[in-house]
Protein backbone atom coordinates (compact mmCIF):
# COMPACT_ATOMS: atom_id res chain seq x y z
CA UNK A 1 0.00 0.00 0.00
CA UNK A 2 0.86 3.59 -0.84
CA UNK A 3 -0.64 6.33 1.40
CA UNK A 4 0.34 10.01 1.25
CA UNK A 5 -1.42 13.33 2.74
CA UNK A 6 -1.21 16.28 1.08
CA UNK A 7 -2.08 19.75 3.18
CA UNK A 8 -3.20 23.37 2.98
CA UNK A 9 -1.30 25.60 4.58
CA UNK A 10 -3.53 27.22 7.67
CA UNK A 11 -3.94 30.75 6.20
CA UNK A 12 -4.97 29.28 2.82
CA UNK A 13 -8.33 29.60 1.81
CA UNK A 14 -10.86 26.07 1.70
CA UNK A 15 -10.75 24.22 -1.59
CA UNK A 16 -13.70 22.75 -3.43
CA UNK A 17 -13.80 19.46 -3.80
CA UNK A 18 -13.22 19.77 -7.52
CA UNK A 19 -10.45 21.56 -6.44
CA UNK A 20 -9.26 18.63 -4.66
CA UNK A 21 -10.12 15.79 -6.97
CA UNK A 22 -7.40 17.94 -9.49
CA UNK A 23 -4.91 17.85 -6.55
CA UNK A 24 -5.47 14.48 -6.39
CA UNK A 25 -5.46 12.87 -10.20
CA UNK A 26 -2.31 15.39 -10.38
CA UNK A 27 -0.54 13.75 -7.62
CA UNK A 28 -0.98 10.41 -8.26
CA UNK A 29 0.20 10.99 -11.80
CA UNK A 30 3.52 12.58 -11.07
CA UNK A 31 3.74 10.30 -8.32
CA UNK A 32 3.67 7.33 -11.03
CA UNK A 33 0.33 5.31 -9.32
CA UNK A 34 -1.68 6.35 -11.72
CA UNK A 35 -0.26 8.54 -14.85
CA UNK A 36 -2.50 10.44 -17.40
CA UNK A 37 -3.98 7.99 -19.84
CA UNK A 38 -2.70 5.30 -18.46
CA UNK A 39 -5.51 2.39 -18.50
CA UNK A 40 -3.34 -0.08 -16.18
CA UNK A 41 -2.53 2.02 -13.34
CA UNK A 42 -2.36 1.18 -9.46
CA UNK A 43 -6.29 1.60 -8.52
CA UNK A 44 -6.24 4.67 -6.14
CA UNK A 45 -8.30 6.35 -3.91
CA UNK A 46 -9.06 10.13 -2.21
CA UNK A 47 -10.73 10.81 1.08
CA UNK A 48 -10.91 14.21 2.55
CA UNK A 49 -12.47 14.16 6.09
CA UNK A 50 -11.15 17.70 6.99
CA UNK A 51 -11.17 21.10 5.29
CA UNK A 52 -7.75 21.72 4.61
CA UNK A 53 -6.19 18.33 3.61
CA UNK A 54 -6.58 14.99 2.10
CA UNK A 55 -5.33 11.62 2.05
CA UNK A 56 -4.71 8.92 -0.72
CA UNK A 57 -4.47 5.47 -0.53
CA UNK A 58 -3.06 3.04 -3.64
CA UNK A 59 -2.44 -0.60 -4.10
CA UNK A 60 1.78 -1.10 -5.36
CA UNK A 61 0.19 -2.85 -8.22
CA UNK A 62 -0.59 -2.52 -11.41
CA UNK A 63 -3.64 -3.81 -13.67
CA UNK A 64 -1.25 -5.31 -15.84
CA UNK A 65 0.44 -7.33 -13.39
CA UNK A 66 3.91 -4.70 -13.21
CA UNK A 67 4.81 -2.65 -10.53
CA UNK A 68 4.64 0.87 -10.47
CA UNK A 69 7.80 3.27 -10.90
CA UNK A 70 7.44 5.80 -8.13
CA UNK A 71 11.18 6.15 -7.27
CA UNK A 72 11.54 10.29 -6.87
CA UNK A 73 7.14 10.19 -6.52
CA UNK A 74 7.67 12.61 -3.02
CA UNK A 75 9.91 15.57 -5.07
CA UNK A 76 7.65 15.44 -8.26
CA UNK A 77 4.89 15.96 -5.51
CA UNK A 78 6.22 18.81 -4.12
CA UNK A 79 6.80 20.27 -7.59
CA UNK A 80 3.01 19.91 -8.46
CA UNK A 81 2.29 21.06 -5.29
CA UNK A 82 4.39 24.28 -5.95
CA UNK A 83 2.26 24.79 -9.01
CA UNK A 84 -0.89 24.63 -7.41
CA UNK A 85 -0.05 27.50 -5.09
CA UNK A 86 1.12 30.14 -7.87
CA UNK A 87 -2.20 29.16 -9.98
CA UNK A 88 -4.84 29.22 -7.39
CA UNK A 89 -2.73 32.41 -5.02
CA UNK A 90 -2.24 29.88 -2.02
CA UNK A 91 0.87 30.28 0.32
CA UNK A 92 4.31 29.57 -1.38
CA UNK A 93 6.62 27.19 0.19
CA UNK A 94 10.31 26.90 0.16
CA UNK A 95 10.90 24.59 -2.88
CA UNK A 96 12.48 20.79 -1.63
CA UNK A 97 15.89 21.45 -1.25
CA UNK A 98 17.08 17.91 -0.89
CA UNK A 99 19.26 19.03 1.71
CA UNK A 100 17.82 16.99 4.80
CA UNK A 101 19.45 14.41 6.35
CA UNK A 102 18.30 10.75 5.67
CA UNK A 103 16.61 8.90 8.50
CA UNK A 104 16.90 5.37 8.81
CA UNK A 105 13.82 3.05 7.69
CA UNK A 106 11.22 1.53 9.86
CA UNK A 107 13.44 -1.63 9.26
CA UNK A 108 16.72 -0.42 10.78
CA UNK A 109 14.48 1.01 13.63
CA UNK A 110 13.36 -2.22 14.18
CA UNK A 111 16.71 -4.27 13.74
CA UNK A 112 18.23 -1.65 16.07
CA UNK A 113 15.77 -2.73 18.99
CA UNK A 114 15.89 -6.48 18.14
CA UNK A 115 19.78 -6.45 18.64
CA UNK A 116 19.36 -3.76 21.98
CA UNK A 117 21.13 -0.79 20.33
CA UNK A 118 20.23 2.29 21.11
CA UNK A 119 19.81 3.57 17.85
CA UNK A 120 19.76 1.90 14.20
CA UNK A 121 23.21 1.40 12.70
CA UNK A 122 22.58 4.77 9.97
CA UNK A 123 22.70 7.02 12.64
CA UNK A 124 25.48 6.14 14.47
CA UNK A 125 27.56 5.83 11.41
CA UNK A 126 26.35 9.34 10.28
CA UNK A 127 27.79 10.50 13.18
CA UNK A 128 31.57 8.47 12.83
CA UNK A 129 31.56 9.83 9.38
CA UNK A 130 30.98 13.14 10.18
CA UNK A 131 33.45 13.73 12.94
CA UNK A 132 36.39 11.79 10.80
CA UNK A 133 35.30 14.28 7.67
CA UNK A 134 35.47 17.47 10.05
CA UNK A 135 39.10 16.43 10.73
CA UNK A 136 40.21 15.00 8.56
CA UNK A 137 43.34 17.01 5.58
CA UNK A 138 43.26 14.51 3.15
CA UNK A 139 41.47 10.84 1.97
CA UNK A 140 43.87 8.81 3.59
CA UNK A 141 43.45 10.38 6.78
CA UNK A 142 39.63 10.40 6.41
CA UNK A 143 39.50 6.50 6.02
CA UNK A 144 42.02 6.46 8.77
CA UNK A 145 39.96 7.56 10.97
CA UNK A 146 37.09 5.93 9.84
CA UNK A 147 39.01 2.93 10.83
CA UNK A 148 40.41 4.41 14.44
CA UNK A 149 36.88 4.95 14.96
CA UNK A 150 36.34 0.96 15.13
CA UNK A 151 34.23 1.12 11.30
CA UNK A 152 34.83 -1.28 8.72
CA UNK A 153 35.63 0.45 5.89
CA UNK A 154 35.21 -0.71 2.21
CA UNK A 155 37.51 1.50 -0.59
CA UNK A 156 35.95 1.83 -4.40
CA UNK A 157 38.84 2.65 -6.68
CA UNK A 158 38.71 3.55 -10.49
CA UNK A 159 39.12 1.30 -12.67
CA UNK A 160 41.72 2.96 -14.88
CA UNK A 161 43.61 4.77 -12.46
CA UNK A 162 43.48 3.03 -9.37
CA UNK A 163 42.72 5.96 -7.07
CA UNK A 164 40.26 5.80 -4.42
CA UNK A 165 37.00 7.62 -5.49
CA UNK A 166 34.46 6.26 -2.96
CA UNK A 167 34.00 4.24 0.08
CA UNK A 168 31.47 2.53 2.21
CA UNK A 169 31.21 1.78 5.99
CA UNK A 170 29.83 -1.00 8.14
CA UNK A 171 29.29 -1.42 11.74
CA UNK A 172 30.74 -4.37 13.23
CA UNK A 173 28.25 -7.01 14.21
CA UNK A 174 25.79 -4.94 11.50
CA UNK A 175 25.38 -8.64 9.27
CA UNK A 176 22.71 -9.24 6.89
CA UNK A 177 21.25 -12.49 4.81
CA UNK A 178 21.55 -14.74 8.07
CA UNK A 179 24.83 -13.47 8.76
CA UNK A 180 27.11 -13.95 5.63
CA UNK A 181 27.74 -10.40 4.87
CA UNK A 182 27.87 -6.96 6.16
CA UNK A 183 25.58 -4.14 5.85
CA UNK A 184 27.06 -1.58 3.94
CA UNK A 185 26.74 2.02 3.74
CA UNK A 186 28.28 4.21 0.81
CA UNK A 187 28.73 8.12 1.82
CA UNK A 188 26.54 9.82 -0.43
CA UNK A 189 23.79 7.34 0.92
CA UNK A 190 24.40 8.17 4.93
CA UNK A 191 23.71 11.97 4.20
CA UNK A 192 23.71 14.68 1.24
CA UNK A 193 27.58 15.79 1.85
CA UNK A 194 28.68 12.52 2.97
CA UNK A 195 30.14 11.19 -0.31
CA UNK A 196 33.82 11.34 -0.97
CA UNK A 197 33.85 14.10 -3.39
CA UNK A 198 31.80 16.62 -0.96
CA UNK A 199 34.34 15.15 1.93
CA UNK A 200 37.13 15.91 -0.39
CA UNK A 201 36.06 19.74 -0.70
CA UNK A 202 36.16 20.46 3.21
CA UNK A 203 39.68 19.41 3.51
CA UNK A 204 42.53 21.87 4.70
CA UNK A 205 45.75 21.49 5.37
CA UNK A 206 47.25 20.24 8.44
CA UNK A 207 47.68 22.91 11.24
CA UNK A 208 49.12 23.94 14.33
CA UNK A 209 47.69 22.49 17.53
CA UNK A 210 46.49 25.35 19.36
CA UNK A 211 44.27 25.86 22.94
CA UNK A 212 40.91 26.38 23.31
CA UNK A 213 41.62 30.25 23.89
CA UNK A 214 42.89 30.14 20.12
CA UNK A 215 40.00 28.03 19.65
CA UNK A 216 36.87 30.17 20.60
CA UNK A 217 39.09 33.80 19.30
CA UNK A 218 38.63 32.03 15.82
CA UNK A 219 35.10 31.23 16.23
CA UNK A 220 34.43 35.28 17.07
CA UNK A 221 36.46 36.34 14.13
CA UNK A 222 34.79 33.84 11.86
CA UNK A 223 31.43 34.95 13.11
CA UNK A 224 31.79 38.70 11.75
CA UNK A 225 33.01 37.65 8.32
CA UNK A 226 30.24 35.29 7.89
CA UNK A 227 28.10 38.38 8.96
CA UNK A 228 29.09 40.63 6.26
CA UNK A 229 29.00 37.68 3.72
CA UNK A 230 27.02 38.08 -0.04
CA UNK A 231 25.20 35.97 -1.36
CA UNK A 232 27.78 34.18 -3.55
CA UNK A 233 29.51 33.61 -0.07
CA UNK A 234 29.15 31.49 2.63
CA UNK A 235 28.10 28.06 1.70
CA UNK A 236 31.43 27.12 2.66
CA UNK A 237 31.61 28.71 5.90
CA UNK A 238 28.17 27.19 7.17
CA UNK A 239 29.38 23.65 5.97
CA UNK A 240 32.83 24.79 8.33
CA UNK A 241 30.69 25.48 10.99
CA UNK A 242 28.90 22.49 10.83
CA UNK A 243 32.24 20.41 10.70
CA UNK A 244 33.28 22.52 13.94
CA UNK A 245 29.88 22.14 16.01
CA UNK A 246 30.69 18.30 15.25
CA UNK A 247 33.89 18.34 16.96
CA UNK A 248 32.92 20.13 19.93
CA UNK A 249 30.25 17.73 20.78
CA UNK A 250 32.73 15.01 20.68
CA UNK A 251 34.68 16.79 23.17
CA UNK A 252 32.71 18.62 24.82
CA UNK A 253 32.11 18.05 29.16
CA UNK A 254 29.83 15.24 29.97
CA UNK A 255 27.64 17.60 31.47
CA UNK A 256 27.06 19.54 28.41
CA UNK A 257 27.92 17.06 25.83
CA UNK A 258 23.84 15.53 24.78
CA UNK A 259 22.97 19.91 24.34
CA UNK A 260 25.97 20.08 21.96
CA UNK A 261 25.31 16.92 20.08
CA UNK A 262 21.78 17.67 19.75
CA UNK A 263 22.67 21.34 18.62
CA UNK A 264 25.19 19.94 15.98
CA UNK A 265 22.44 17.27 15.00
CA UNK A 266 20.15 20.06 14.47
CA UNK A 267 22.42 22.62 12.28
CA UNK A 268 23.29 19.31 9.72
CA UNK A 269 20.95 20.43 7.59
CA UNK A 270 21.88 24.42 7.94
CA UNK A 271 25.15 23.00 6.85
CA UNK A 272 24.08 22.46 3.42
CA UNK A 273 23.10 24.82 0.96
CA UNK A 274 20.71 24.46 -1.55
CA UNK A 275 21.47 24.08 -5.09
CA UNK A 276 25.11 23.40 -6.54
CA UNK A 277 27.59 25.89 -4.74
CA UNK A 278 31.06 25.33 -4.27
CA UNK A 279 32.08 25.31 -0.64
CA UNK A 280 33.68 29.08 -0.66
CA UNK A 281 33.50 31.30 1.86
CA UNK A 282 35.38 33.95 3.94
CA UNK A 283 35.45 32.64 7.37
CA UNK A 284 35.93 28.62 6.91
CA UNK A 285 39.33 28.75 7.01
CA UNK A 286 39.31 29.79 11.15
CA UNK A 287 36.43 27.50 11.70
CA UNK A 288 38.28 24.62 10.43
CA UNK A 289 41.30 26.06 12.49
CA UNK A 290 39.26 26.26 15.74
CA UNK A 291 38.03 22.61 14.85
CA UNK A 292 41.94 21.32 14.86
CA UNK A 293 42.34 24.16 17.61
CA UNK A 294 39.64 21.64 19.93
CA UNK A 295 40.98 17.81 18.41
CA UNK A 296 44.11 18.97 20.21
CA UNK A 297 42.70 19.91 23.73
CA UNK A 298 40.05 17.60 24.01
CA UNK A 299 39.29 17.90 27.91
CA UNK A 300 38.36 21.51 26.99
CA UNK A 301 37.78 22.25 30.97
CA UNK A 302 41.91 21.73 31.60
CA UNK A 303 41.96 25.12 29.38
CA UNK A 304 40.18 27.19 32.01
CA UNK A 305 37.53 25.55 33.80
CA UNK A 306 33.72 26.07 33.45
CA UNK A 307 34.29 29.55 31.93
CA UNK A 308 36.56 28.35 29.20
CA UNK A 309 33.84 25.94 28.49
CA UNK A 310 31.17 29.23 28.77
CA UNK A 311 33.45 30.92 26.12
CA UNK A 312 33.66 28.16 23.66
CA UNK A 313 29.59 28.08 23.93
CA UNK A 314 28.76 31.30 23.28
CA UNK A 315 31.46 31.93 20.46
CA UNK A 316 29.76 28.93 18.81
CA UNK A 317 26.35 30.72 19.68
CA UNK A 318 27.41 33.93 18.20
CA UNK A 319 28.46 32.10 14.71
CA UNK A 320 25.58 30.37 14.11
CA UNK A 321 23.35 33.30 15.07
CA UNK A 322 25.51 34.52 12.22
CA UNK A 323 24.68 31.73 9.83
CA UNK A 324 20.72 31.45 10.95
CA UNK A 325 21.22 35.50 9.66
CA UNK A 326 22.35 34.89 6.48
CA UNK A 327 20.01 31.48 5.59
CA UNK A 328 17.27 33.97 5.79
CA UNK A 329 18.82 36.72 4.15
CA UNK A 330 19.28 33.96 1.02
CA UNK A 331 15.47 32.74 1.73
CA UNK A 332 16.54 29.25 2.80
CA UNK A 333 13.76 28.31 5.09
CA UNK A 334 15.00 24.89 6.22
CA UNK A 335 18.38 25.98 6.66
CA UNK A 336 17.23 28.91 9.41
CA UNK A 337 14.65 26.93 10.93
CA UNK A 338 17.44 23.99 11.45
CA UNK A 339 19.90 26.65 12.62
CA UNK A 340 17.74 28.33 14.95
CA UNK A 341 17.08 25.31 16.80
CA UNK A 342 20.82 24.82 17.34
CA UNK A 343 21.36 28.42 18.48
CA UNK A 344 17.97 27.30 21.19
CA UNK A 345 19.97 24.23 22.69
CA UNK A 346 23.26 26.17 22.60
CA UNK A 347 22.27 28.50 24.77
CA UNK A 348 20.50 25.95 26.85
CA UNK A 349 23.77 24.10 27.07
CA UNK A 350 25.45 27.73 28.15
CA UNK A 351 22.78 27.77 30.63
CA UNK A 352 23.75 24.30 31.89
CA UNK A 353 27.20 25.61 32.39
CA UNK A 354 26.88 28.55 34.37
CA UNK A 355 24.07 27.35 36.62
CA UNK A 356 24.04 23.45 36.00
CA UNK A 357 20.74 23.98 36.06
CA UNK A 358 18.16 22.85 32.50
CA UNK A 359 17.79 26.44 30.72
CA UNK A 360 13.61 26.75 31.18
CA UNK A 361 14.97 26.82 34.51
CA UNK A 362 17.17 30.05 33.85
CA UNK A 363 15.11 31.34 31.01
CA UNK A 364 14.89 34.67 32.86
CA UNK A 365 19.19 35.07 33.00
CA UNK A 366 19.31 34.48 29.70
CA UNK A 367 20.54 37.31 27.28
CA UNK A 368 19.44 37.04 23.45
CA UNK A 369 22.14 38.43 21.43
CA UNK A 370 21.67 40.60 17.89
CA UNK A 371 22.94 39.52 14.23
CA UNK A 372 23.39 41.52 11.62
CA UNK A 373 24.28 40.77 7.85
CA UNK A 374 25.95 43.31 5.42
CA UNK A 375 25.91 41.64 2.17
CA UNK A 376 29.48 43.47 0.59
CA UNK A 377 28.94 45.62 -2.04
CA UNK A 378 27.37 43.95 -5.58
CA UNK A 379 26.22 41.05 -4.00
CA UNK A 380 23.37 39.63 -2.03
CA UNK A 381 20.01 40.71 -0.82
CA UNK A 382 19.73 44.16 0.94
CA UNK A 383 19.91 43.50 4.77
CA UNK A 384 17.69 41.84 6.61
CA UNK A 385 15.91 43.22 9.86
CA UNK A 386 18.06 42.10 13.19
CA UNK A 387 18.04 38.96 14.45
CA UNK A 388 16.98 38.97 18.54
CA UNK A 389 16.80 35.92 20.49
CA UNK A 390 15.88 32.19 18.68
CA UNK A 391 12.25 31.26 18.79
CA UNK A 392 11.29 27.84 20.54
CA UNK A 393 11.76 24.54 18.63
CA UNK A 394 8.23 23.79 16.95
CA UNK A 395 6.31 21.21 18.51
CA UNK A 396 6.27 17.20 17.96
CA UNK A 397 3.63 16.17 15.76
CA UNK A 398 2.19 15.78 12.42
CA UNK A 399 3.07 18.50 10.23
CA UNK A 400 0.88 21.62 9.84
CA UNK A 401 2.36 22.94 6.71
CA UNK A 402 1.17 22.23 2.98
CA UNK A 403 2.67 19.63 0.44
CA UNK A 404 2.68 16.02 0.59
CA UNK A 405 4.20 13.76 3.63
CA UNK A 406 4.02 10.02 2.83
CA UNK A 407 3.97 6.49 4.59
CA UNK A 408 4.28 3.25 3.94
Amino acid sequence: MWHVSVRNAPTDRTLTDAEWATVAAEMVAVAGIAPHGDEHGCRWVAVRHAPDHIHLVATLARQDGRHPRIRGDIPNMHTAARGFETAWGLEPMSPLDTTARRAPATGEKEKAGRRGLTEPARETLQRAVRQAAALATDTTDFLNRLRDAGLRVREHHNATTGAVDGYAVALPGDRADHGSRPVWFSGRTLAYDLSLPRIRERYEPALTPADITRAHTRIREAAALLARAGRTQGAGDVAALGDLLTVAAAVSPAAVRDKVRAAATRFEQASRVPGARTLDGTARTRLKAAARALEHAPRTARGGGAPAVLNLLLALLEAIEAATAWHRAQHHRAQTTAAAQAAFLLREAADLTTTGTPAHTTASRTTSRTVRVTPAPERGPAPPPTVTGVPPRPPTGPHPGPGPGRSR
